[in-house]
């Protein structure tokens, strides 16, 4: 904790000004504790590798229920606040909206020791599920949640009804392209973020090289931690996230899903893990999601495929109405 806390004052010294002068980011503890989510939060606690944990998730309940249930994933450089306007237009449809921050994200709990995998995080969510008695649900996961959401599709089929992946990663194997970098190293990697080189990530990813303001809050969250003593805690988890991405693939169980499936792709999208790593001729081979997309369709029973062309890894984002008619045209 001394370690952590002698780092964030360096931090905090170094890159303050400049972050500052943004008055839209500012200091967020690891909790988000002062950062208020669209819907309200509930919390259940786990007892999970020796940590007493909290997980957090909101319960968007419809005015006219339809029976359906729809489960929110969020992805790694996120949290569940980023699902408001799909939660609140599914809930105007009639459905239940389940939305969890997992463990390392959001606000939920930040553990430091801890060993991230997705048959961890899958349990994890059946839990919520459990407690709130639902037997059944339609499963949502977008980039680092659609590896979560296929790992709970395989791990507890008999719970989803039906599966949408949008803009997941692990749909090839990082492995196979970008060496291995340890969690040391990926820690420090973490340590250096600031609200720029997200934003420069973001603008290369995710959207069209045109900032508009809504993306403006996603930005914020994770750029708001950076500014925080809290942050060491932050980026621990997410090199441990990462190391769980990177070595736990999903791409090779594909072809055992067998529940109703349907993909959104955006087809600009370019993320893939570890790129930096790799050589030079295997980097542009990377994160080819108007391939990705085709591929991953054919190897999953009977999917279907929604292709967002000209779209990044945020579709429902950056092109919410054509990611929103995509997914509701498969689950009304």
């Amino acid at each position: 904790m001394i370690r952590y806390c002698k780092l964030a004052v360096i931090r905090i010294l170094l890159c303050s000004a400049p972050i500052l002068a943004s008055a839209q980011v500012r200091p967020l503890d690891a909790m988000l504790s002062d950062y208020q989510y669209p819907f309200q939060v509930e919390y259940i606690n786990l007892n999970s590798q020796n940590n007493a944990l909290k997980m957090a998730y909101m319960d968007v309940k419809p005015k006219t229920a339809n029976g359906k249930t729809i489960m929110l994933l969020h992805g790694k450089n996120f949290n569940g606040a980023y699902w408001e306007k799909t939660a609140k237009d599914l809930s105007s449809k009639g459905f239940r909206v389940i939305i969890p921050d997992q463990i390392g994200f959001g606000k939920s709990s930040k553990p430091h020791s801890y060993q991230f995998s997705f048959a961890q995080l899958a349990e994890n969510t059946k839990l919520i599920l459990d407690q709130l008695n639902i037997d059944k649900v339609i499963v949502l996961g977008h980039s680092m949640g659609g590896m979560v959401a296929t790992r709970f599709t395989l791990q507890y089929p008999e719970k989803v009804q039906k599966l949408i992946l949008e803009n997941p990663i692990g749909l090839e194997d990082y492995k196979t392209f970008a060496a291995y970098q340890n969690i040391d190293k990926a820690y420090q990697s973490e340590l250096k973020n600031t609200a720029e080189t997200y934003k420069d990530y973001q603008m290369k990813f995710y959207y069209d090289n045109r900032w508009k303001a809504e993306y403006q809050p996603w930005l914020d969250l994770i750029a708001g931690w950076t500014l925080h003593p809290d942050y060491p805690k932050v980026a621990w988890d997410a090199a441990l996230t990462s190391d769980m991405i990177y070595n736990q693939p999903v791409c090779y169980e594909f072809k055992n899903i067998k529940v109703p499936t349907l993909l959104i792709i955006g087809t600009r999208d370019r993320t893939a893990i570890g790129k930096d790593r790799a050589p030079k001729e295997l980097q542009a081979k990377m994160g080819q999601y108007q391939e990705l997309g085709k591929k991953t369709q054919k190897e999953i029973p009977g999917s279907k495929l929604a292709e967002l062309d000209n779209v990044g890894h945020l579709p429902h984002i950056e092109a919410y109405d054509r990611f929103w008619n995509a997914l509701y045209d498969f689950i009304k």
